[in-house]
């Protein structure tokens, strides 16, 4: 990670800051930025929110975690602005949070495909494994 990147715990992350990252770094399509509602719901009721700002202060990465603090955990988000991807953020995001969970909990991930090959680098293992229910726009999925 480079000297002007600092990293920091439980920032008081503001939703219109987050829907920027999320936007600068490409999630967005992928998550509700135009519900403001869920959004703000989603950065107050995080278990873990670790942060990485530039040399100006601007938010440039973010983990956002759902865990227990003693078995699993789930990276909701982990998202690092376009501009700053390649500099070990991730890698930063990633052990901080990892330290702040607990060693002993096991973090998970949901990968989109193109950003997949990002992630071992930054210390996550490839599971082959996984159940769900595909997120949708509310009212759009009949019989849910």
């Amino acid at each position: 990670m480079t000297a002007a990147v600092t990293c920091g715990p439980e920032k008081n992350l503001h939703p219109a800051e987050f829907v920027d990252v999320l936007e600068r770094s490409g999630l967005a399509a992928r998550r509700p930025v135009g519900e403001d509602q869920r959004i703000r719901a989603m950065v107050e009721n995080a278990d873990i929110v670790v942060y990485a700002c530039g040399s100006a202060g601007r938010l440039i990465g973010v983990s956002r975690t759902l865990t227990g603090f003693a078995y699993c955990g789930n990276f909701s988000v982990l998202a690092i602005d376009a501009d700053h991807q390649g500099r070990g953020i991730r890698r930063e995001l990633t052990q901080r949070t990892h330290e702040v969970a607990g060693r002993g909990s096991n973090l998970v991930l949901l990968s989109a495909l193109a950003s997949a090959v990002l992630y071992p680098r930054a210390g996550l293992d490839k599971l082959y494994t996984s159940l769900g229910l595909p997120w949708a726009a509310p009212g759009t999925r009949e019989g849910l």
